[in-house]
């Protein structure tokens, strides 16, 4: 019974800490700075449901993988602005220019790994990654999203290391990527797609556990059988999202 009890305090706390997360979510999906393109995707991406369930903290110190556009970082960087601190890394060229730039409301977002180098060998489908220490430590979570597919297993492999370096002891690494079916060779439909076996399996190598995953972008009619852009399937992708935990090797 004091389990129980236990268990049902926890779950109230959360959800009561996550209320105030929520708000500032909220607030910044409506921000200015976001397009009509990146309000379109809400439905689809579920920001909300998705940082909830990987345990997002206002007072956290976070990195970004791989942000892009800065889809997520315009979500993440409010949320943290306060009390936390948000970092980004890889590929950060274009949100550095586009996003952060002589942009007041970022100026606390850093930039790491400068020194990383992600680059495609020639005739290469998928992507190297070199110089990948983030030259952080006891970060609280490192997140990815739909990235992971990108990289030759030497990249997946460098990044899943540098994100075990930087974690503290039980901190997050939270991934989410478009699934391909388990063990289907490469053919030029699924190159952006990855397995999620085989995605758990060589996190788990680096030292991680899987603690969760959630079906929140599990879609029934994606047949797994197209590219991620064709008409027929762009938006609506089944895509794995899972939460793995840094424990002692």
């Amino acid at each position: 019974m004091k389990f129980i009890l236990l268990l049902l305090f926890t779950f109230t706390a959360y959800a009561d800490d996550f209320k105030g997360v929520e708000d500032k979510l909220n607030t910044a999906l409506k921000a200015e700075i976001r397009t009509e393109k990146d309000k379109d995707r809400d439905r689809n991406r579920r920001p909300v449901s998705t940082l909830k369930f990987m345990g997002l903290h206002d007072d956290m110190k976070v990195v970004e993988l791989i942000p892009g556009g800065g889809w997520y970082t315009k979500l993440l960087a409010p949320v943290l602005q306060e009390k936390g601190e948000l970092y980004l890394a890889y590929g950060t060229g274009g949100v550095a220019k586009n996003l952060l730039k002589d942009n007041k409301d970022f100026e606390h977002v850093s930039v790491v790994a400068t020194d990383a180098k992600l680059y495609r060998k020639e005739g290469a489908k998928f992507y190297s990654l070199e110089n990948a220490d983030l030259g952080l430590k006891k970060m609280d979570m490192i997140l990815t999203f739909r990235n992971y597919h990108n990289f030759a297993f030497e990249g997946r492999k460098a990044m899943n290391d540098a994100a075990y370096d930087s974690l503290k002891m039980g901190g997050i690494y939270g991934v989410v990527d478009h699934t391909r079916r388990h063990m289907q060779a490469d053919d030029n439909e699924n190159r952006r797609r990855i397995d999620p076996v085989l995605a758990i399996k060589e996190i788990q190598d680096a030292g991680f556990i899987l603690i969760d995953y959630t079906d929140l972008h599990y879609r029934p009619d994606d047949e797994l059988r197209y590219e991620v852009g064709r008409k027929t399937v762009t938006g609506n992708t089944d895509r794995f999202t899972m939460k793995f935990k840094k424990v002692k090797k």
